[in-house]
Parts: structure tokens; C-alpha cells; sequence
């Protein structure tokens, strides 16, 4: 047997590594896994039909190529009832396993903007049957985001107003304050039940105000001192 040279290893040609755009750099960050955290505002659970006050923190995740950054959001197939939800993305500078609330902060590398889109009507089905959610959250194109913000520019927010516009109508907002799982308390949970890695990003949850959206919308959001993202439906 003859030994492949290290360019040509596999099998077949390895996907592209998904990656963000930072500001300020031509670098990109690398995104390893993408976690969700669910209902995180109490509002949005209400919305939802839940009680913010008796749920612990839970998770789902995101295929990391369901990044993007392209300003552009394909209208998915199989669905008809496609929801918006705009969230305060954490991105992971270092990991690791059990982090105390009192050193998660030095774990994130920064801060930026994405939406969590969600097929409804598909996530309400695979709920009432309890199976999985991926059909209704994990789909191409379905994390669009804009740049990451570093810590040494935004510093670690705790407090600031997150909104959602659609075609220039206010939709969802809220404040980083509202969140039930702060930042901190947020990576200490979730690194108690995974080992946390750099390029890790977590989506935050969202404010309430949730709804569908229709081809030819335009969805404009963004976080107090982090940055904007605007997306169109197509």
C-alpha cells in the first residue's frame, strides 16, 4: 500500500470550515459547534405556553454550515409557517468542562448578532410526537449572522435592548437584562454537560414577539452596542 500524501487524505474533497467574519479583521473565526439555548426570556416562554419559572436551562443545536452570513435567507422547503427569533450570539474564544459563572467571561472571545429561523409548523409536529427538533431548526441557511464583535471592543454586555424589525415594523424587543440564564450562568450550565471548545457559539434566546415570515420581507435587528443584521427573505 502506498501512503497518500497529507493533501490528498480523504476520500473525498472535506467540506469548507464554516466560519464568521470578525470586525475590524480579514481573519474569520471558526465555528465548531453551534448551542441554542431555549426560551432564555421570560416573555417568549409565555408566548410559547410555558412557565419561565419551573424550566431549567435547555439546549438544542444548530449544524454549524447553517451559518449565514449572506444578508439572504432562502425561503426553506417542506414548510409553510417560518419563524423569526433574534438572538445575541457568544462565541468562544477557549472551552472546557464544568466552568464556574466566575470565570465563564474569560472563555468568550465576542459577541455578535444572528436569528435563529425556525420552521413552526415542523417543530410543532416533531414536538407533539416528542421527537427531535432538528427538522425545525437545523436546515440550510436557517442561522443568519452578521460580525463578530471582539471582548476588547465591546466588553461583555449585560444589559441592552435587542430588537427585530420587519419591513420597517418594530417586532420583537426586549433587553439583555431579561434574559433568565444570563451569559456567565449560561456557559457554566452548558459546560457541565459538554466539554466546550474554542469556536464554540451559543445563541442566547430571544425576546418576545416571534412570527412568521412571507418572500420579500425584510428583517432588520440587531443588539445595543454589538452591531446590526439585516436579512431578506427569498
Amino acid at each position: 500500500m502506498t501512503d497518500r500524501p497529507a493533501s490528498s487524505a480523504f476520500v473525498i474533497e472535506p467540506a469548507a470550515i464554516p466560519s464568521l467574519p470578525v470586525q475590524g479583521s480579514d481573519l474569520r473565526f471558526p465555528v465548531r459547534r453551534i448551542y441554542c439555548v431555549g426560551r432564555n426570556y421570560a416573555e417568549h416562554a409565555k408566548e410559547m405556553g410555558h412557565d419561565p419559572n419551573r424550566e431549567p436551562p435547555f439546549f438544542f443545536q444548530k449544524n454549524p454550515d447553517a451559518l449565514n452570513t449572506s444578508g439572504i435567507f432562502p425561503y426553506p422547503v417542506k414548510s409553510s409557517d417560518v419563524h423569526y427569533e433574534i438572538e445575541l450570539i457568544v462565541a468562544l474564544g477557549k472551552g472546557g468542562t464544568d466552568i464556574a459563572p466566575g470565570d465563564a467571561l474569560d472563555h468568550v472571545f465576542g459577541y455578535g448578532v444572528g436569528l435563529d429561523m425556525t420552521r413552526r409548523d415542523l417543530q410543532g409536529e416533531a414536538k407533539k410526537m416528542g421527537r427531535p427538533w432538528e427538522i425545525g431548526k437545523s436546515f440550510e441557511a436557517s442561522a443568519p449572522c452578521g460580525p463578530l464583535i471582539p471582548v476588547s471592543e465591546a466588553g461583555h454586555p449585560a444589559a441592552g435592548e435587542i430588537w427585530l424589525d420587519v419591513n420597517g415594523a418594530r417586532r420583537q424587543t426586549g433587553d439583555l437584562s431579561q434574559m433568565i440564564w444570563n451569559v456567565p450562568d449560561t456557559i457554566a450550565y452548558l459546560s457541565a454537560y459538554f466539554t466546550l471548545a474554542a469556536g464554540d457559539i451559543i445563541m442566547t434566546g430571544t425576546p418576545s414577539g416571534v412570527g412568521a415570515v412571507q418572500r420579500g420581507d425584510v428583517l432588520s435587528g440587531g443588539v445595543d452596542g454589538i452591531g446590526t443584521l439585516d436579512v431578506r427573505v427569498v
